[in-house]
């Protein structure tokens, strides 16, 4: 089997011991190469020409972004002509927040998560099936976890400008860029309209989050739900308000913190299995992100559920289903 393995050295919790043995690991199971990220886009460049170049199977060693950028490379824009051939994922955590592997019930510990890799690699050699997700179609990208318009945009953009002045990220830094961009954003009317599957529009909506996953992201150790029953192999997950007045907002953030949530309130707009939706903004552009990254300000978004879309080196959905609860 013919494996690349893509690592972003700048990442995290990679270190120089763990993709030695990373790689000492796999080169005895798998005809490999190994080739590291340099720069911003680059991951997409890896995994476009893994695509072209036949590989069986990519394993992406470093956080949520990369695996953004592989998967984008492999399957290329959207509407465009797929590939001829499309590798199979994997994916070892290197990252901060490393939603992606969590999600899909792969170890935090990215020597744990090796073992977990080679186990798995082997009963597909055995012949066991790879797990296939289903992906976001974004319109311009690909997402594999998650997409945000309004105040989840605007945290990542707040996070990427201090991430440029050289600062480390962090879940409390998140945390503070949060609660700032959702003061600020109870000083103004909602400006968005939603349009669920064919539905009639929703208007007066503050912002909307999709998702592809449950948990929605992690602050630490901490799951944040805000759609809990949304999967890899269903429709997206819609959550979206027409109120931030404080307390019920913050009691609408502790049931997202909860072991057991149960996500309901008068200004909640949930879904956990959406086909398709248009997002429009009026006349004013807002901040918009997609799997943590920054797109910049759009005045509208269609995000389109494909299911069945990546192959996947991951345990089964049904044997993750209790830990994601």
């Amino acid at each position: 089997m013919r494996a690349v393995l893509i690592v972003n050295p700048n990442a995290t919790s990679t270190t120089p011991a763990g993709r030695d043995l990373l790689t000492h690991a796999l080169k005895s199971r798998l005809d490999l190469s190994v080739v590291h990220t340099d720069y911003r886009g680059h991951a997409i460049e890896i995994g476009q020409a893994a695509a072209a170049d036949g590989i069986d199977l990519v394993i992406a060693h470093g956080g949520d972004g990369t695996v953004h950028g592989v998967v984008n490379g492999l399957l290329g824009t959207p509407g465009s002509t797929p590939p001829k051939h499309l590798p199979a994922v994997a994916v070892v955590p290197g990252g901060s927040a490393n939603v992606f592997a969590r999600s899909l019930g792969i170890a935090a510990d990215p020597i744990a998560a090796t073992n977990q890799l080679i186990e798995l690699i082997n009963g597909h050699q055995r012949g066991h099936s790879w797990r296939r997700i289903g992906l976001i179609d974004c319109g311009e990208r690909w997402s594999v976890l998650n997409a945000g318009m309004g105040l989840d945009g605007a945290v990542v953009a707040a996070v990427e400008a201090e991430r440029e002045k050289g600062s480390d990220v962090s879940a409390l830094r998140y945390i503070r860029a949060s609660v700032r961009t959702v003061l600020a954003a109870t000083r103004r009317e909602p400006t968005l309209t939603l349009r669920i599957n064919d539905a009639d529009p929703i208007s007066g909506v503050h912002f909307a989050f999709i998702s592809n996953c449950s948990p929605w992201t992690y602050a630490n150790d901490r799951s944040v739900f805000t759609n809990p029953d949304t999967t890899f192999e269903g429709g997206m997950g819609l959550f979206a308000t027409t109120s931030l007045k404080v307390l019920p907002t913050l009691r609408l953030v502790g049931k997202m913190l909860s072991k057991h949530p149960k996500l309901t309130a008068k200004q909640l707009i949930r879904d956990d299995d959406v086909a398709s939706l248009r997002v429009d903004a009026g006349d004013t552009p807002i901040a918009t992100q997609i799997d943590g990254e920054y797109l910049g300000l759009r005045a509208a978004m269609v995000f389109r559920s494909v299911p069945d879309a990546l192959n996947v080196v991951a345990p089964s959905g049904k044997t993750h289903d209790h830990l994601r609860r």
